[in-house]
């Protein structure tokens, strides 16, 4: 009988914030998986360390840090055949994964390679965009407002025309497009509504309104933005 494939999210960076099912299957796992980008050391990996067994395999996916679609891709190719090669030979996969899986999360591109195939259980995390609202102390949404989720990448007229239709916004992988998206909430006069946060749940974590932001920011940055009155009181 084939293995089972666990998608299991991490949270944001904080170990304590992963859940109970989490930590018990990263414990028992004999078999990981996880992504590391351009060779560097894995943040999945760091954030589930004390938790992996001494004598577990660990199957390393390293993704080139480039825009393009292909090298990735390629990627996660070689690492579904080598977990696929696991599982056949009857053993469980614990594929790590930063934040919740299916919010931006890398596992889904093995998800969708091998779930047809193999037995697949994805394990939610707490997301990196709930973790830095509650750092920040900004509720995301409250009654019927509407909340929407913005990749910092995108082209900055349409990432202005849902902004418009938003009432409360979370722009994630915030990065090298900080400037742009500066240049967005300035036209919008949201400047002064946004709070920029990096590295949410860390020891190196940064809050500060987004008017003291620096010039350059991580990719493990985000931008929240309320635009009404506290709707909660």
């Amino acid at each position: 009988m084939s293995g089972t494939l666990y998608g299991v999210g991490l949270g944001p960076g904080d170990p304590e914030l992963m859940t109970v099912k989490a930590q018990r299957l990263i414990k028992n796992a004999s078999v990981i998986a996880y992504p590391t980008l351009a060779g560097a050391a894995s943040f999945a990996r760091s954030i589930a360390a004390d938790l992996i067994r001494d004598d577990a395999v660990e199957i390393v996916m390293d993704v080139p840090m480039t825009t393009a679609r292909e090298p990735a891709q390629k990627a996660y190719d070689i690492g579904a055949t080598q977990i696929s090669e696991t599982l056949d030979n009857g053993h469980d996969v614990v594929c790590l994964c930063e934040g919740d899986p299916f919010f931006y999360g890398s596992f889904m591109y093995l998800f969708a390679r091998l779930s047809k195939t193999y037995a697949t259980e994805v394990v939610p995390g707490v997301t990196s965009m709930t973790a830095a609202a509650a750092m920040t102390g900004l509720p995301l949404a409250a009654r019927n407002e509407v909340l929407t989720v913005l990749p910092g990448p995108m082209d900055a007229t349409d990432m202005a025309n849902k902004i418009a239709t938003s009432d409360s916004i979370v722009i994630m992988k915030v990065g090298r497009h900080l400037n742009k998206i500066r240049n967005v909430l300035s036209d919008a006069n949201l400047t002064e509504r946004a709070t920029y946060i990096e590295r949410a749940t860390l020891g190196e974590q940064r809050i500060l309104p987004l008017t003291d932001a620096p010039d350059k920011a991580p990719y493990f940055s985000m931008i929240l933005i309320t635009k009404g009155a506290d709707p909660w009181l």
